[in-house]
């Protein structure tokens, strides 16, 4: 810096004298030099004029803490897994590489940050940007958030570290049903029955993780599951399946749940969508430090500090009947490293039964006979997902009445032999080169 003032000072001394010189030379009256002089005076009057706009305009603007994804475009990208999470970075790369991705937005892990250190508090334009995000998924999806005369949108809500932790962290499905949400998505969908079986869905993952209505000590099974236990034997003799429940036992148990969430709490289970949207969003955020969370980071080396995101997702629906259903799979065998998609499906049902273990599920295979046109767009999707991301995936899906939709995708675990054979395998193919293949196959694993 120095060397280029010197410089101009050296050039300023230079043109000054010569500047005299012609000036001197010059035969023009002496009179055209004050039009000069105006002339020179009016762009300094504008330069002088515009600083202070400019200052306003480099005023600081709010902090972002939504970041929004839907119909082909995306806030973030998958390179923003610090702020957005693994789950919320790569839903917005999957929906900016075109993929069916339901639209939703990121609450980022700086509201984590500021969760905690403001006696679990949101920031204060944090509200807005939330229904602007819920705003733009009404959009994109024709449906209005809490409404009891048409098809309400309902969302699902689910944390997203930076690094993934599968299980130790708290989801919520169905959320912004109450007792006139329900009828109305019975009356616009005309399925009563898998209505009130997303009502007590909700009740029961929303009692669980916001209104802490848990297994207390002595107490053998989850207070919800004994519930729906002993009503199945009551009325049907036996532990029938969740997905054989009719609309009226499913209505039953809504009551029943009610119930129990009002006596274990002191309190009636939340009717204002907003509230409960909130409420979950805060749940989620403070399952960060619950202990199964706190554990697995110690077991890791996962910092504290790098806190949680919160993710806020359109509703689609695996439990509306035979042409529905939910699985995960990886894009390849993870055990051996085998070029064939593997994992596991439920016809008609929602993503956490197929990893709760409330019905056995079906290999990801078997979707060639059941749903071949499902199946067949997920393999184009497997193939896209590998060419972008450059690994094996391991991805969530739902099928909604014959249509795919993807709710998750991230870079699968392996056994060090699959590593093995699906990095000779991939630069074979030319997905990766030589030094990506050795680098993720050290000699010591």
């Amino acid at each position: 810096m120095a060397t280029k003032k010197q410089a101009v000072k050296s050039a300023a001394k230079k043109s000054a004298p010569q500047a005299a010189k012609k000036s001197a030379a010059q035969k023009a009256p002496a009179k055209k030099a004050p039009a000069a002089k105006k002339s020179a005076a009016k762009p300094a009057a504008k330069n002088s004029a515009a600083k202070p706009v400019a200052k306003k305009s480099a005023a600081p603007k709010a902090t972002k803490y939504v970041y929004t994804w839907g119909a082909g475009k995306a806030d973030g990208n998958g390179s923003m897994k610090p702020l957005l999470g693994g789950k919320g970075a790569n839903l917005a790369e999957m929906t900016r590489i075109g993929l069916p991705v339901p639209p939703g937005f990121t609450m980022t892990t700086e509201v984590c940050s500021y969760f905690y250190d403001h006696k679990r508090s949101y920031p204060s334009v944090l509200e807005a940007q939330v229904k602007a995000g819920i705003t733009n998924m009404e959009k994109l999806m024709g449906y209005k958030f809490g409404d009891a005369k048409g098809f309400p949108l309902l969302v699902a809500v689910r944390s997203g570290a930076r690094d993934s932790m599968p299980g130790m962290m708290d989801t919520i499905l169905n959320l912004g049903l109450n007792d006139d949400t329900v009828k109305s998505l019975a009356t616009a969908t005309n399925n009563e029955r898998f209505a009130w079986d997303c009502y007590r869905r909700f009740i029961q993952m929303y009692g669980d993780v916001v209104m802490g209505v848990q297994k207390l000590e002595g107490e053998e099974h989850e207070p919800f599951e004994t519930v729906i236990e002993h009503y199945k034997h009551e009325q049907h003799g036996e532990n029938i399946i969740d997905s054989d429940l009719s609309a009226a036992d499913n209505k039953e148990l809504v009551k029943r749940f009610k119930a129990l969430v009002k006596a274990r709490c002191g309190k009636s289970f939340p009717t204002d969508p907003w509230q409960q949207l909130m409420g979950a969003a805060g749940a989620v955020f403070g399952s960060w430090m619950n202990d199964r969370a706190s554990v697995y980071r110690r077991k890791y080396n996962i910092p504290a500090a790098w806190g949680t995101a919160v993710n806020v997702q359109a509703m689609v629906y695996g439990n509306t009947g035979p042409t529905s259903g939910s699985g995960v799979a990886f894009t390849r065998n993870p055990a051996n490293g085998t070029d064939e998609f593997y994992g596991e499906f439920l016809i008609n049902a929602q993503g956490e039964d197929v990893v709760a273990g409330v019905r056995t599920p079906e290999p990801v295979l078997n979707l060639k006979k059941e749903m071949p046109k499902s199946y067949a767009e997920l393999l184009k999707v497997r193939q896209i997902l590998e060419k972008h991301f450059k690994d094996v995936q391991d991805v969530e899906f739902t099928i909604q009445e014959g249509k795919l939709f993807m709710l998750q995708t991230r870079n699968g675990k392996r056994t060090a032999a699959a590593a093995l054979k699906i990095s000779m395998d991939m630069v074979k193919e030319k997905l990766i080169d030589w030094e990506t293949a050795v680098l993720r196959n050290p000699a010591d694993q």
